[in-house]
C-alpha cells in the first residue's frame, strides 16, 4: 500500500531532497493538525510559518495575501504624540467646512465632491500633524500628491490656517472672477498652494514613484541632497485600476524606494458603486503589491473591534470577514443589528455564539463606524511604520468608509459620489455629532456657515505649531528666486550654420550632436537630463552612454558585454541619462518630475526626452497635459517623425498627426524644423526662454516640442537674410526665391509660394526644380518652422483687434507682397498647415498625408499620398490653372507625364 505522506515523483523538486524522512515528518504533521483542529487552523500555522520565514531572511517565495485584519495590532501601536482632542477638533471644523463649502457652491451649479474627505479626513489630518515636512525646513519637504476629489478637505484646512477667506471659500469652482478655487489640485490655477494635478486619475500613483526616483536621482548625481524629502501619494481604491496606477510598482521595488508611500483610501467605492462587488479589492491590492516587492500594511478595523478579535478563538472571525465580499460590507453599514446578526454572525455556529455576547450598539459601531482609517491612532501607527520601513516603498490600504460623518443618507450609498450637499437638517446632524460650537441661528435664510475657531484660538495656535515644527504650511508650493541659467557658448548652436556640406545629416542626429555639446557646457552641461525609452541607439545617443552614464542605483554590478568596446553600455550611480525601458508612460513621468524641479526642489533642471514621434502625443498626450498643468519645462523631441520617412515600418509607426494633438496644449511650443540651424535656433531661443531672462509679459512655464526625421539628407547652410533668426523662432521665413534658388525661369514668369515644414521642404526644393525647367514657373521656397506658432500669434493679434489695438499676424507680415498662390506641403495630415489658412492673404492650397500610413521606400509613400515633388508640381499648375496663369491642359499634361 502506498504511504499518503510519501513524497509523490510527480512532486520532486528539481532539488534532491536531502532527509526525506523529516519531510515525511512534516507533512505528516501538517495532515495531523488538519484532521484534529481542522484545516482552518492549519492553515493558519502554515501563515505563521511563512511569515516567521520571511522575518528569519528565509529564501522563500514571499505570502502574497494576509488576514483580513490590521497588520499592527493594538497592543503593539505606538502611542499618538500631542494633543488628540486638539486635532479632534481641528479636524471636524476641516469636515464641516469642506460639507459647506461644496453645499454652498450646489446653489450656483458648479457641484463638488463631499464624500471623498470625509472617508480620508483622518488619512491627511495625521499627515499634516505629524509627517508631512514643510517647505521651509531643512531640505525641499515632503512631496504630497492629494487625491483629487479631496480637495474641499484641503482647501478647508487652508481656511483654518489662515491661507483662504470666506470669500475664496464661496468662489468654489468659480475661477472667472480672478479669485476662485480649482475644483481640483492645479499648480496653473493655484501656484502657492498646489504642486501636483491629480484628477486625471491613475497619473498621481505614477508621477509619484517617478518623483521619489528622481528625488534619489538629484542626490546621487551631487545636484542637490534631497534624501530627507518623502514622497506621499493619497490614491483612491477605485483609481487603482487605471493601468498607470499599478504601472511602475516594479521600478520602485526594484530600486527600493523606500522614500516613497502611497496611502490608498480603501472606502469600497468608485463613482458608480462597488470598487469589488464580489471580491475584496484591499487583499487584491495587497497580493498585487506584495507581489511587486512593496511593504504592505493594513489598516483596517478601528478599536471596538478588538473585542470582536478577542473572542474569535477559533478563527470563525477572520474566516468570515475574509469570506464577505466588498458589496455585502457595504450594506452591512446601512442596515440594523438584526440583519446583521442573521448575515453575518449566522453563517458559523462559533460566530452565533459569539454575538449572543454583543449587544446590538457593540455590533452596530463595529460595522457602521468603527475603521481604521478614522482612527487616529491606527493611521499614526501606519504612517509611522512606513517611514520607518527601509529597503522598500510601503502602501498603507486604510479602510474608511465613504461619506463618514455626513448622516446615513451618505455613507455608503452608491449615488454619494454624485451628492453634491446636504440639508440644513443634515447639516445639524452633523454639528451635533462631530461637537462643534455652530448654532442654530448661525443658518440664516438656511444658508450654511462657515466655522472658525478664531485666529487666535488654540486649535488655530495648535496647528500653526505642528506645521512650524514639520518645516511650514503645506501643501504647499514654492518657486524659489533663480538665477537665471548662463546662455551656453555661442560656439555649440554656431556650429549647424555652416551646414554639412555633401554629407548626409538627418535632424534627428543633428539634434543629438547638438546635445551631446551643450552637456559638455561647463556652466550647464550638467543640468541636462537625457530621457529615452528603449530606443537610445535608434536615435543615435549611444555615443552618449560612455561620457555621461545611464543612471541606476546600483550602478554597474555587472561587466557589460561590450566593455571593449568605445562606446560601451555604461551604467552609474551619478548617471545623467534615464533609459527607462519600454515605457513611454513612465519616460513621460520621469519629465515631469525633472521639468519642475525648479520649483519641487529650487534646481532648474534642464530634461529632453526623445521618442518616436509615433508614440508619443497620441499615446501619453493626457501627461503632456499634466506637464502643462503642472508647469513644466523643457525639450519633447518626436524623433523619427512624419508619415512617409519611416521606410517600411508601415501604419502603427507613421506619425502624421501629433502636430495637430500638440497644437490643442497651450504650453506646448511645437516645431517641425527641416534643418540643422533651425533646431539650433530654437534650442538655443528655448534654453533663454525657459531657463534665462524672461522678457516682459513672456511666461516662462512652457515647454518645446520638435519633431525631427530620421532621413539622412544634405544639411544647407543658413541662408544670410535678415531677420532669420526671428522669422525660424516665430514659425515662416523665406529660405530662397527661384532666383536665389539659380533655376532658370523666363521673364514675367507665372509664381507662386510653396511652403514646407520638416522634411517636406526637400520635395518642395525638387518641385521648385521640376516647375522652373519644366513648365516655366517661378517658385519661391519658405521654411515653416511653426504652423502652431503661427496661429497662436494670429489669434493673439484678432484678440488684440476686438480689444482696439492695430496689430498684423506675423505669418501676413511675412507674406506681404508674396506673388501668386501659396502652397502648403508637410509630413503630416493637411489640418496642420491648413491651421493658418485664413490668416493668409494669398490664394490658399495645401498637400499633406492624410489617411492611414503604409509600409514601403519613402519614394512611395510620398507618392501614395500625393507629397512628392512631382506631385506638388501638379498641385500648383492646377492653382495657377483656376488663376488663368498657366494654360489648363499643363495639368493633364503633367500628370501623364509625371505617372500621377
Amino acid at each position: 500500500m502506498t504511504d499518503p505522506h510519501a513524497i509523490q515523483p510527480s512532486e520532486l523538486d528539481q532539488l534532491p531532497d536531502r532527509d526525506p524522512e523529516e519531510t515525511a515528518e512534516w507533512r505528516a504533521s501538517l495532515d495531523a493538525v488538519a484532521r484534529e483542529a481542522g484545516p482552518h487552523r492549519a492553515a493558519y500555522l502554515m501563515r505563521r510559518t511563512l511569515e516567521r520565514a520571511e522575518e528569519g531572511g528565509v529564501a522563500l517565495p514571499k505570502l502574497l495575501e494576509t488576514d483580513y485584519v490590521n497588520s499592527i495590532p493594538t497592543p503593539v501601536e505606538p502611542e499618538l504624540p500631542g494633543d488628540p482632542e486638539m486635532e479632534a477638533r481641528i479636524t471636524a471644523w476641516n469636515r464641516w467646512n469642506a460639507a459647506a463649502m461644496v453645499t454652498r457652491g450646489s446653489k450656483h451649479g458648479v457641484g463638488g465632491h463631499i464624500a471623498t474627505f470625509a472617508s480620508a479626513a483622518w488619512l491627511y489630518e495625521t499627515g499634516f500633524n505629524h509627517f508631512f515636512k514643510g517647505k521651509e525646513g531643512d531640505g525641499s519637504g515632503d512631496q504630497l500628491y492629494i487625491q483629487g476629489h479631496a480637495s474641499p478637505g484641503i482647501y478647508a484646512r487652508a481656511f483654518l490656517d489662515g491661507r483662504l477667506g470666506e470669500a475664496q471659500l464661496d468662489n468654489f469652482r468659480q475661477e472667472a472672477g480672478g479669485d476662485g478655487l480649482p475644483s481640483y489640485p492645479h499648480p496653473r490655477r493655484l501656484p502657492w498652494l498646489w504642486e501636483f494635478p491629480t484628477v486625471s486619475m491613475g497619473l498621481g500613483p505614477l508621477s509619484a514613484i517617478y518623483q521619489a526616483r528622481f528625488n534619489r536621482y538629484l542626490t546621487n548625481r551631487g545636484i542637490k541632497d534631497v534624501s530627507s524629502s518623502h514622497v506621499w501619494a493619497f490614491l483612491g481604491d477605485g483609481e487603482m485600476d487605471e493601468p498607470e496606477s499599478t504601472a511602475a510598482l516594479a521600478l520602485a521595488a526594484r530600486e527600493e524606494l523606500d522614500n516613497l508611500t502611497f496611502v490608498i483610501n480603501c472606502n469600497l467605492q468608485r463613482l458608480d458603486g462597488p470598487v469589488r462587488a464580489n471580491f475584496k479589492i484591499v487583499q487584491e491590492l495587497e497580493a498585487q503589491f506584495r507581489g511587486a516587492g512593496w511593504n504592505v500594511v493594513k489598516t483596517l478595523w478601528g478599536t471596538a473591534w478588538d473585542e470582536l478579535f478577542a473572542l474569535d478563538t477559533t478563527g470563525a472571525l477572520v474566516r468570515r470577514l475574509r469570506q464577505v465580499p466588498d458589496a455585502q460590507v457595504q450594506t452591512y453599514q446601512t442596515r440594523d443589528a438584526a440583519y446583521i446578526r442573521q448575515d453575518f454572525f449566522g453563517a458559523d455556529p462559533a460566530l452565533v455564539e459569539m454575538a449572543k455576547l454583543l449587544s446590538d450598539d457593540k455590533i452596530l459601531e463595529c460595522f457602521h463606524l468603527s475603521r481604521g482609517g478614522h482612527e487616529a491612532r491606527k493611521v499614526y501607527a501606519a504612517y509611522k511604520a512606513a517611514v520607518e520601513h527601509k529597503g522598500a516603498p510601503t502602501v498603507i490600504l486604510a479602510q474608511t468608509v465613504k461619506g463618514h460623518t455626513l448622516g446615513s443618507g451618505f455613507a455608503s450609498k452608491n449615488a454619494n459620489h454624485q451628492m453634491k450637499k446636504l440639508t440644513v437638517d443634515e447639516f445639524k446632524t452633523m454639528r451635533d455629532l462631530l461637537g462643534l460650537p455652530i448654532k442654530d441661528s448661525d443658518f440664516a435664510d438656511g444658508v450654511v456657515p462657515y466655522g472658525h475657531p478664531g485666529a487666535d484660538s488654540p486649535e488655530v495656535r495648535y496647528l500653526q505649531e505642528r506645521r512650524a515644527a514639520l518645516g511650514g504650511l503645506a501643501p504647499a508650493r514654492r518657486t524659489h528666486p533663480l538665477a537665471p541659467l548662463p546662455a551656453p557658448a555661442e560656439k555649440a548652436f554656431a556650429s549647424f550654420d555652416k551646414g554639412s556640406g555633401t554629407q548626409n545629416v538627418a535632424t534627428t542626429m543633428a539634434f543629438v550632436r547638438l546635445v551631446k555639446d551643450l552637456v559638455r557646457d561647463k556652466e550647464t552641461g550638467r543640468r541636462w537630463v537625457p530621457i529615452v525609452p528603449d530606443e537610445a541607439r535608434t536615435f543615435g545617443m549611444e555615443s552618449l552612454f560612455p561620457s555621461l552614464g545611464i543612471y541606476s542605483p546600483k550602478g554597474q554590478t555587472y561587466e557589460p558585454v561590450d566593455r571593449d568596446q568605445l562606446m560601451y553600455y555604461k551604467e552609474a550611480k551619478n548617471g545623467q541619462i534615464l533609459n527607462e525601458g519600454i515605457t513611454e508612460a513612465g519616460s513621460m513621468a520621469d519629465f515631469i518630475a525633472a521639468s519642475t524641479a525648479y520649483a519641487t526642489h529650487g534646481e532648474a533642471m534642464i530634461p529632453f526626452y526623445i521618442f518616436y514621434s509615433m508614440f508619443g502625443w497620441q499615446r501619453t498626450a493626457d501627461q503632456m497635459w499634466q506637464l502643462g498643468d503642472q508647469l513644466g519645462r523643457g525639450f519633447l523631441v518626436g524623433a523619427t517623425a512624419g508619415r512617409t520617412t519611416l521606410t517600411g515600418e508601415g501604419l502603427q509607426h507613421a506619425d502624421g498627426h501629433s502636430p495637430v494633438i500638440a497644437a490643442t496644449n497651450p504650453a506646448a511650443l511645437s516645431y517641425d524644423p527641416a534643418f540643422a540651424y533651425e533646431i539650433a535656433v530654437i534650442v538655443r531661443e528655448g534654453l533663454r526662454r525657459m531657463y534665462g531672462e524672461a522678457r516682459p509679459g513672456e511666461d516662462q512655464n512652457v515647454f518645446y516640442y520638435l519633431t525631427v526625421y530620421n532621413e539622412p539628407l544634405p544639411q544647407p547652410a543658413k541662408p544670410g537674410v535678415a531677420g532669420i533668426d526671428e522669422g525660424i523662432v516665430k514659425g515662416l521665413y523665406r529660405f530662397n526665391t527661384a532666383e536665389s534658388a539659380g533655376v532658370t525661369v523666363p521673364a514675367n514668369a507665372p509664381r507662386l509660394q510653396l511652403l514646407g515644414s520638416g522634411t517636406a521642404i526637400h520635395w518642395t526644393l525638387q518641385a521648385q526644380r521640376l516647375l522652373a525647367e519644366e513648365w516655366g514657373v517661378a517658385a519661391d521656397v519658405w521654411s515653416a518652422t511653426s504652423w502652431s506658432e503661427l496661429r497662436r500669434d494670429a489669434m493673439e493679434a484678432d484678440a488684440a483687434l476686438l480689444r482696439g489695438e492695430e496689430r498684423v499676424p506675423f505669418v501676413r507680415q511675412a507674406l506681404q507682397g508674396a506673388e501668386g498662390p501659396v502652397l502648403a506641403v508637410s509630413d503630416y495630415m493637411r489640418q496642420v498647415p491648413d491651421q493658418i489658412a485664413q490668416w493668409v492673404e494669398q490664394d490658399w492650397s495645401s498637400l499633406g498625408t492624410d489617411g492611414f500610413g503604409i509600409s514601403d521606400t519613402r519614394p512611395a509613400a510620398r507618392r501614395h499620398f500625393g507629397v512628392d515633388a512631382e506631385s506638388i508640381v501638379v498641385a500648383a499648375l492646377a492653382q495657377l490653372a483656376r488663376r488663368g496663369e498657366v494654360k489648363a491642359t499643363a495639368v493633364k499634361e503633367a500628370r501623364e507625364k509625371y505617372g500621377l
